[in-house]
């Protein structure tokens, strides 16, 4: 692949960007530190997953499509276009926000939305069929979450979420997967669904007023500890795996 076309391939800028980057001598193929400068567009790489090369000072991998795992921050939206809150976009950096197009997908999407107040795992990526893979229910990808409410819970109204509760939008019962009882108002609960604000609307349901919500897992994919509010990091194989594993 010709030295230009890999950084377009991966959102550096049209191809005219892309070449002003490396004659101006901002490209260097290696890892940083230990890189060779290149200052010719044209010149030709064997190309894969991991190839290693350096723009403008900072290290970056080939990525044939990219996959992000995201800890969102509270007050933030998963949208392009956000209304009241920061997009979770301005978290990312400018070539995964500008990767080119593939099938109606330009840059990473958020696989599926959480609220502007919830916190927690949150996959992108550019991989369309992956995205409707994690996304649809006939999958049945469990996602995990942390709740606190504002009231005390009781073991009865995880009872009722386990049998199955009726929300405004649809006659059939929608339920939980799993329920854990952990503190007086703190609890876990596993979906396979993912209707419009399902959880805090299954818990008004049975008469409690959700005041925190956190996802902590999606799949076999547990958010990592190390991995702060607004820090992100590309997934490896494994978390891949994981992350659509129902069991």
């Amino acid at each position: 692949m010709q030295l230009q076309d890999l950084l377009f391939s991966q959102g550096f800028g049209t191809r005219r960007i892309c070449q002003g980057l490396i004659q101006q001598g901002h490209v260097a193929i290696g890892r940083l530190g230990d890189a060779h400068l290149c200052t010719d567009p044209w010149q030709t790489f064997e190309v894969a997953t991991g190839f290693a090369y350096v723009v403008q000072s900072q290290q970056w991998h080939f990525w044939e499509k990219a996959y992000v795992m995201l800890h969102k921050p509270a007050g933030t939206e998963c949208s392009q276009k956000p209304s009241s809150w920061p997009s979770i976009y301005t978290l990312l950096p400018s070539p995964l926000r500008n990767r080119p197009q593939k099938s109606s997908i330009q840059g990473v999407q958020a696989v599926g939305r959480l609220d502007q107040d919830t916190t927690g795992l949150l996959l992108l990526t550019d991989d369309g069929p992956l995205i409707h893979r994690l996304s649809s229910p006939k999958h049945h990808v469990p996602k995990v979450y942390d709740i606190t409410t504002e009231d005390p819970l009781a073991q009865r109204d995880l009872d009722k979420l386990l049998a199955g509760v009726v929300l405004n939008d649809s006659p059939h019962a929608v339920k939980a997967e799993n329920c854990e009882l952990l503190g007086e108002r703190f609890m876990r609960m596993t979906l396979t669904q993912g209707k419009y604000h399902q959880v805090k609307r299954m818990l008004a349901a049975v008469g409690h007023l959700v005041v925190g919500l956190h996802r902590s897992k999606m799949g076999q994919l547990a958010l990592p500890e190390d991995l702060l509010p607004g820090e992100w990091r590309i997934m490896t194989e494994q978390d891949l795996l994981a992350a659509q594993s129902s069991t």
